[in-house]
């Protein structure tokens, strides 16, 4: 993400959930985020990305859209390779599994619109800075 008074907010916000493990950043602009935790897929370091959700009964729905960019964002790779990762809402962790949901699959537009409307129509606004189909993440907790 460019170095935009916007990605100042989320990296603090990030840093804040992080560091509070959890009693801070839950909630971001009335907006449910969590944490979601890949394992590195050249380092295999764990690596550790603040983003919006939304609830899909167990599942939960994230949005790969790196703020509209051209270029996926690096967590997406590292789902992509190592599926089993751990998701943080609030206080609570849980290892799960993800998969990428691409925007040719069966359950893409609903998906789509259930995050989407979570998140206030953002993610429409960022699919069209792109011409990238933007994938959506379901982690499934085990």
């Amino acid at each position: 993400m460019a170095d935009t008074i916007q990605g100042h907010i989320l990296r603090l916000h990030q840093k804040l959930y992080e560091r509070s493990d959890g009693m801070v950043g839950h909630r971001i602009l009335g907006v449910p985020a969590l944490l979601l935790r890949t394992t590195g897929r050249h380092s295999g370091a764990q690596r550790c990305s603040a983003l919006m959700y939304a609830a899909d009964g167990p599942n939960y729905v994230v949005v790969a859209s790196n703020g509209g960019s051209d270029r996926p964002p690096g967590w997406l790779h590292n789902v992509r390779a190592k599926p089993e990762v751990e998701i943080q809402i609030g206080r609570t962790r849980k290892p799960a599994t993800a998969h990428v949901v691409e925007s040719g699959d069966a359950e893409y537009a609903r998906l789509w619109k259930l995050v989407n409307d979570n998140n206030r129509g953002r993610y429409d606004a960022y699919q069209q800075h792109t011409a990238r189909p933007i994938p959506l993440v379901v982690a499934s907790p085990a």
